[in-house]
């Protein structure tokens, strides 16, 4: 039987499969909305909520020159202003505290993707039992550094990583003390299309690097995130919101409502 510890949660990978509710940006700035789509979560029955916690400040200048404004007509924020992006869409940090009390109160695993490395100072404060690095920060040598020095469980997201990069992260996080390492197969598509995905990666990345292989999937039905548990993945990583909810950042590739508990009882 598959075991690993997140903290204290002895997490089974046998039955149920390991679930991640990505909350994102789904809250529009509404802690009332972040609590409700925790309810959702437990009412789905998945094991883990994550935010992700930055400042717009930490992650780019309030600029407004062409460097700064996302030109992409195939990108869902194709026309934004990157500060004012991540104005909206960052997760303010007085939430985090009654989010990751509610979620305890529900039996979920709370815990939170740090996009600067002040964020993991902000993070441990709050004693997060993990960390999860995503696809764009995977390269940020000195956030890995950081984060791996907690000892920590870590997640980390391949998107558009090749193997050597992988590899220089995964070796970075070893040397600075992390045990447990997580490696999720990804697709920075927003949203992916299945045509998109190759699911014999997270075999390779298994017999790589020796570790636990997952999926942060950002496709838009349940097919891709069933076949890669075929494939070997033991954990899936799924953005969320509420039932018939129509705005949202992320909106357009995640989860809403009864959906989440669809993909549990479909995997």
């Amino acid at each position: 039987m598959q075991t690993f510890y997140i903290g204290e949660n002895k997490i089974n990978l046998n039955s149920p499969p390991f679930i991640i509710a990505e909350m994102s940006a789904n809250h529009n700035q509404s802690l009332e909305r972040a609590l409700q789509i925790v309810d959702a979560a437990a009412q789905a029955g998945v094991q883990a909520v994550k935010l992700q916690t930055s400042t717009p400040d930490g992650l780019t200048l309030d600029a407004d020159s062409e460097d700064f404004v996302i030109n992409d007509p195939e990108s869902l924020w194709n026309g934004q202003r990157l500060y004012e992006l991540y104005q909206k869409a960052h997760t303010p940090w007085d939430w985090h505290e009654p989010i990751f009390k509610k979620c305890k109160e529900l039996g979920l695993i709370a815990f939170s993707t740090p996009l600067e490395e002040k964020a993991v100072d902000f993070l441990e404060t709050l004693n997060v039992p993990c960390y999860k690095i995503a696809s764009f920060e995977m390269t940020d040598l000195n956030l890995v550094k950081k984060v791996s020095q907690t000892k920590k469980p870590i997640i980390i997201s391949t998107g558009m990583a090749n193997l050597e990069e992988i590899e220089t992260t995964f070796k970075m996080a070893k040397k600075n003390g992390a045990k447990d390492i997580t490696l999720l197969y990804c697709v920075s598509n927003y949203p992916s299309s299945i045509s998109d995905f190759n699911l014999n990666n997270i075999k390779i990345l298994k017999d790589k690097f020796k570790c636990r292989v997952g999926i942060s999937d950002h496709s838009t039905d349940n097919r891709v995130a069933i076949a890669a548990i075929a494939s070997g993945a033991e954990v899936i990583e799924k953005h969320i919101a509420l039932d018939n909810q129509k705005k949202g950042f992320d909106i357009d590739f995640s989860l809403k409502g009864k959906e989440i508990k669809k993909l549990r009882d479909d995997i």
